[in-house]
């Protein structure tokens, strides 16, 4: 990575070029999404607004019933191994390295703005995932160091925001249309079986634009139900720096209750709406509303680099780095996920390389010291 009075003088340069590039696009655009400046001092491109489908052509409301006939590739974990130091070598661990968290809006055949991807585009950049070695994980699996990835395997976390149809709709089958994020999971997943089909979509009040009750708990229980990870992303997806603590208290508190009452469980993890951080951090790791309490284990931004290993002094799992998925024009020339992958190619000494046993953290020697006195236990050095 960078050297870090370099990398402050580029984030402030990017930030100035994102300012810029959001006020021409409102001006020419307005259909377009709008780019932001993060409150954390990273250049953080905005979230899509929901977008409700409209009411004529309605997204095919999921069903939990009987397994579709065709058989989906499975998201369980490989056997863990048992890793000496030895075998960390000779797979070229690396547990301190840094991993691509990438972060998804609106999929589609025309793009609108600048952050949408279409279909081919996200087969694509996932299919070089898969040939990289990459292996997805969710979220919580890595805020909660929960990594199990194959030994010389790299994690990443697909992340989806705002649940827009286009990430999850299932056919008169019960399979997931081909063009959605998850029918494109699948896809790799059946092409490379290394790709685990996981990913964490973040959802607002309305999941994947269904609108009915019993639609929105099915498609939330079929993902859950498959090893994907459905959590917070607010209610009404508000600039959090605005609100009150009551207010954002509310906002996340109704998803906690939605998404618990749908069979996702208690989500731990939170993705801020516009990459914004309210100007008091804690406000969105715990609180509680009506009655209810929130407590997050990781609150993820908008941008603009590959996260640092959750076992590392420098990770901070109150303001999780994403790099925005696109090409490499504009704004994204150093930012986006065409040039962070291209770069970890090129240093592959910087990137998270597993060694396939959960119980223990394999770094080269010269790196112990970068592993957070938490996890020392577990430290096996070559």
């Amino acid at each position: 990575m960078r050297s870090s009075a370099p990398l402050t003088q580029i984030i402030m340069l990017a930030n100035v070029v994102v300012v810029i590039t959001a006020v021409v696009v409102l001006l020419v655009r307005p259909d377009a999404a709008p780019t932001s400046v993060s409150l954390a001092g990273t250049a953080t491109p905005l979230s899509t607004p929901p977008v409700t489908p409209p009411a004529q052509t309605p997204s095919p409301p999921p069903s939990p019933g009987p397994s579709p006939a065709v058989t989906l590739p499975s998201a369980e974990l490989p056997p863990p191994v048992v890793a000496s130091p030895e075998f960390a070598r000779q797979v070229k661990a690396n547990e301190a390295g840094v991993v691509p968290v990438l972060m998804y809006h609106r999929i589609q055949k025309k793009r609108l703005a600048s952050i949408d991807r279409t279909p081919a585009q996200v087969r694509q950049e996932m299919e070089r995932l898969a040939r990289d070695g990459y292996v997805p994980i969710t979220a919580h699996e890595f805020v909660t160091g929960d990594i199990r990835v194959p030994a010389g395997k790299h994690p990443v976390v697909l992340t989806f925001d705002d649940g827009h149809p286009s990430h999850f709709a299932l056919d008169k089958a019960g399979v997931p249309l081909k063009d959605t994020a998850v029918g494109i999971i699948y896809q790799v997943a059946k092409k490379y079986p290394d790709f685990r089909p996981v990913a964490t979509f973040w959802v607002n009040h309305q999941p994947f634009g269904l609108r009915d009750a019993r639609a929105q708990e099915n498609a939330v229980r079929w993902l859950a139900s498959r090893g994907f990870e459905v959590a917070n992303h607010t209610w009404d997806h508000p600039y959090l720096p605005g609100l009150s603590k009551k207010r954002v208290a509310e906002q996340l508190v109704r998803v906690q209750r939605m998404l618990a009452k749908y069979g996702a469980g208690t989500p731990d993890t939170l993705a801020l709406p516009f990459g914004a951080m309210p100007r008091k951090r804690s406000t969105v790791q715990k609180g509680k509303w009506d009655g209810t309490s929130f407590a997050f284990k990781g609150v993820f931004l908008a941008g603009a680099q590959p996260s640092v290993s959750p076992f590392t002094k420098d990770y901070d799992w109150r303001a999780i780095q994403r790099v925005q998925s696109n090409g490499k024009k504009g704004e994204c020339r150093k930012w986006c996920s065409q040039y962070w992958l291209e770069w970890l190619n090129k240093h592959p000494g910087k990137r998270y390389t597993a060694d396939g046993d959960p119980e223990r953290i394999s770094v080269p020697r010269e790196l112990r010291g970068n592993i957070s006195p938490q996890w020392k236990q577990r430290i096996n050095a070559y």
